[in-house]
């Protein structure tokens, strides 16, 4: 049975004195090919007296710019959404033939698509990083358990931490630190995915975890209330089932 979650998500920069906003670009609206359906959505911005234009990236993401025509104290962004958290099975769809076992290549049609996705760029990457790839098992391996394994490899090795700090850190960063957080290996695993010939792209959202009903008799029973934060993980293109979310954070793949 579908159980339906309504997230709350506010804001606020308040300032010293009236100042001139530029515009601003807001991207807090779920992605049109977000698995899980959102049954409502509306963003509310203050100071009331904006326009506000809806626009698509080459992704295909959703992003509001705004135009302030007066001063204002205050910036406010407010988004109310209702989603349908209808369980969904991560596993629940089938490989083309050549892209069973790892490594593969995709097709030149494909390939081409997916160029913007398999670019690495050298200024981000090091020894560290080099080093670790370098480990990754060679040779002819189910492509699902080769990602299963490399998931879960970051998760028990990249210690993770809640950092306040804006911006990702780079991949030698991480791999220098063996720490971050969720957006931290999320590019790291983008990075790796890359260099084994994958096409990936970084992806960020919500976490919504609700409390079970009742405490699990053989394993964890999961959060004590429900909670919802900010997440960010990783998506790799696999032919014939297209974009799937890994999230390193927590070893799985990615559901609703």
């Amino acid at each position: 049975m579908a159980i339906r979650v309504a997230l709350h998500h506010r804001t606020t920069y308040e300032y010293s004195k009236t100042i001139n906003l530029g515009p601003q670009t807001v991207r807090l609206r779920p992605a049109p090919h977000c698995r899980t359906p959102v049954l409502s959505y509306s963003l509310k911005v203050e100071p009331k007296e904006h326009f506000c234009n809806w626009q698509q990236d080459p992704q295909g993401n959703y992003l509001a710019r705004l135009v302030f025509n007066k001063p204002t104290t205050k910036f406010e962004v407010v988004v109310d959404l209702v989603t349908d958290m209808s369980s969904i099975n991560p596993f629940d769809f089938f490989l083309e033939e050549y892209a069973d076992y790892t490594p593969f290549v995709y097709e030149e049609w494909l390939q081409g698509e997916l160029l913007p996705f398999m670019r690495l760029d050298p200024n981000i990457t090091g020894p560290k990083f080099d080093a670790w790839v370098a480990t990754v098992p060679k040779g002819k391996i189910g492509t699902i358990p080769f990602l299963i394994d490399l998931n879960q490899r970051l998760q028990s090795e990249i210690q993770y931490t809640v950092r306040l700090e804006p911006g990702v850190q780079s991949p030698e960063e991480t791999m220098e630190k063996m720490l971050g957080s969720c957006r931290d290996t999320g590019w790291l695993l983008v990075n790796i995915l890359r260099r084994l010939g994958f096409a990936a792209r970084f992806a960020s959202g919500y976490l919504v975890q609700l409390a079970a009903d009742q405490k699990s008799l053989d394993g964890p029973s999961g959060p004590n209330a429900a909670c919802a934060e900010l997440h960010a993980w990783t998506e790799v293109h696999l032919p014939g089932a297209a974009w799937i979310g890994l999230n390193p954070h927590g070893a799985r793949f990615g559901g609703e």
